[in-house]
Parts: C-alpha cells; structure tokens; sequence
C-alpha cells in the first residue's frame, strides 16, 4: 500500500512538473523551428533544428541592451527596497514603536492599489522631474510597488529573531543599530535573500510602467522590448521564441545559484519558534 502511495506521488510529481515546464518547453521547441513550420504544422519536434531564430532575435532589435536596462534597474529597485524594507521591517517589529499594526495595515493597503490606478499621477511626477527615459525614472515606481511586498516579508523574518539575542546585545552596550546591523540582519539573511529575489523578478518582468514611462527603444526593458517585435502585418513567433529564451536563462541562473539561501528563507519564515 506505501508502495503504491510512492508511486502514485511520483507520477503526480510527473505531470505536474509538466504542466509547470510545458508553456517553457512549447516556447523553446518554436525557437529552433523553422519559419515555414511554425505555421505549417502543428509538431512538437522539428527535423531540420534551427538557430535563425536566435540570430534574429539578436540582430532585429536591441535584446541585449533590453537585458542590461532590466538588469540595472531590477538591480537597483532590488538593493534600494532592500535597504528601506530592511529599516522599516526592524523599527515596526523590534522598537518601541506605538502603532505598528497601523502602519503594516497601511503598508498592506498601499500595495492593493492596482498599477493602473497610479501610473497617471507617477507619470506626472517623473515627467516633471525630467525622469523619462532613464533608469531612475523606473526605479522609483518600481520601489512603490515593490516596497510593501519587502516590508511584510521581513517583518515576518525579523518577528522570528529571539528577542534575547537583542536583549543581550543592549546588556553589552550596543546601540538600536548595532543591534540590527550584527545580530538581526545576519540572522534574517535567508529571508533577505528570498525577498530580494521575489523584487528582482518582479522588476524584471514588470511592463505598464516600463511601457508608459520609458518610450526611447534604447532605455526599453525586456518585457516591452519584445512586445516590439510584432509589426503592423505580422507576428514572428519565432523571433520572439528565442528571446523569451533568452532572457529567461539569467533568471533561471540567478534562482539556481541562491537556490538554497531561497529554500532556507521560505522554511524559516515558516517555522514557528
């Protein structure tokens, strides 16, 4: 009966991993077909694999100055919120602070309002700071949306710190930011780790902002980037096959490499002391 249990566990295991993988492996498979057999027929696998896909995809528009935008200002919108989440996170959950069910409360309410309902008013703002067209100009709303994400998770990280770690630390002499810079973020460096990747892709794939704010190709993003390369009369599917390929793989790379930190982080804010 156990056998049976394992084996049919497995075979779930299969098919959800499947279904997970396969818009991925579909998306992948069109990239090496050739042109005529993307619309010819409907086959998973081709017999005359082919890279033109990619060449096209490189040379027909800018993908890899569309990778190095995303990749600077999901940097930076990841190391900033970071930064303010991390403070915030600490003075809501270790400090004497009246109120701090009311501001998570509000820093929840702050990140229910759809990207709609503030990309005219942050239009206007970054407009008028003469923000278009750069980097800066995304990263601050970037940081609006991402930063109430970061807060709570932290809040929830830093809430599962021994509060005699910080007890010991003020018995020693340590001032607030002592405390938080040796004890607290060394300890929550999992959940800072998992949140900064959860901002990070968030950024990357982020695309009304990126669309409304930044309209000269060269400071394009990924995501609007390849929104690009339809044209009036037609669709290359396969073109743009490749670069989702393409600008996939980094992430992908990025996850496996802090695959662990991530996992450590998931688990620790979920255990309860």
């Amino acid at each position: 009966m156990k056998k049976r249990g394992t084996v049919g566990f497995y075979i779930f295991l299969v098919i959800f991993v499947f279904l997970v993988m396969f818009p991925f492996i579909w998306v992948f498979l069109t990239s090496i077909k050739p042109v005529n057999e993307i619309f010819s027929s409907f086959k998973w696998f081709t017999s005359n694999p082919t890279l033109s896909s990619y060449e096209a995809a490189l040379t027909n528009r800018p993908l890899l100055r569309y990778m190095l935008n995303s990749f600077v200002v999901s940097l930076l919108t990841t190391v900033l919120s970071l930064t303010f989440a991390a403070f915030t996170a600490y003075a809501v959950t270790r400090l004497p602070i009246k109120g701090k069910g009311l501001i998570l409360g509000l820093v929840l309410a702050a990140s229910m309002f759809p990207q709609i309902a503030i990309i005219s008013p942050m239009f206007n703002l970054v407009t008028n700071l003469g923000l278009r067209n750069s980097y800066l100009g995304l990263i601050i709303p970037y940081i609006t949306i991402s930063l109430p994400l970061a807060i709570w998770i932290l809040s929830t990280f830093f809430k599962k710190i021994p509060y005699e770690l910080e007890e010991s630390a003020k018995l020693d002499g340590a001032s607030p930011f002592q405390t938080f810079r040796k004890i607290i973020l060394p300890l929550a460096t999992p959940g800072i780790f998992t949140t900064g990747i959860l901002v990070f892709i968030a950024a990357w794939n982020e695309y009304l902002f990126a669309l409304t704010i930044n309209s000269d190709d060269q400071w394009r993003t990924v995501p609007v980037g390849i929104s690009m390369y339809q044209s009036e009369f037609s669709i290359p599917w396969g073109d743009i096959s490749a670069a989702t390929v393409i600008v996939t793989i980094p992430i992908v790379v990025l996850v496996l490499i802090f695959q662990r930190r991530i996992v450590s982080g998931l688990t620790s804010g979920s255990v309860k002391e």
